[in-house]
């Protein structure tokens, strides 16, 4: 068990039962999803524009996710190039709410490009 970083999240959402597998699990996709959205904003905030997502650098499940939980992605800048950013986020859950747990469920490492108005790459402006 855990507890939740002391920084501000990029998502919050739950999760529902239309996002299991046949085992009563959240659908990995739907977390990779979710992940893509969340790394996503922090790219476009850092390119102040458009990006698209060009590499899903590294991807762990640590724990299962279930309906009704409270998962939290948080997204930090690794590596910022001239055209693209590297996001590391980190997902948690909160479950049972009685007695709540908090659990790291995911963590991955995704690229970004920043895109112009002809969908080319562009140079990310200064920091």
């Amino acid at each position: 068990m855990t507890t939740l970083p002391q920084r501000e999240p990029v998502l919050r959402v739950v999760p529902m039962p239309a996002d299991v597998n046949q085992h009563g699990d959240i659908f990995g996709g739907w977390i990779m999803s979710q992940v893509d959205v969340a790394g996503g904003i922090v790219a476009a905030r850092r390119a102040r524009g458009r990006v698209a997502t060009v590499a899903v650098n590294q991807f762990t499940f640590k724990q299962p996710v279930s309906i009704g939980d409270l998962v939290t992605f948080y997204g930090d800048i690794a590596r910022v190039g001239r055209t693209s950013v590297t996001i590391d986020v980190e997902v948690f859950a909160q479950r049972n709410p009685d007695d709540l747990v908090t659990v790291k469920v995911t963590e991955a490492s995704l690229t970004y490009v920043a895109v112009g108005e002809d969908g080319r790459p562009r140079p990310l402006p200064p920091a």
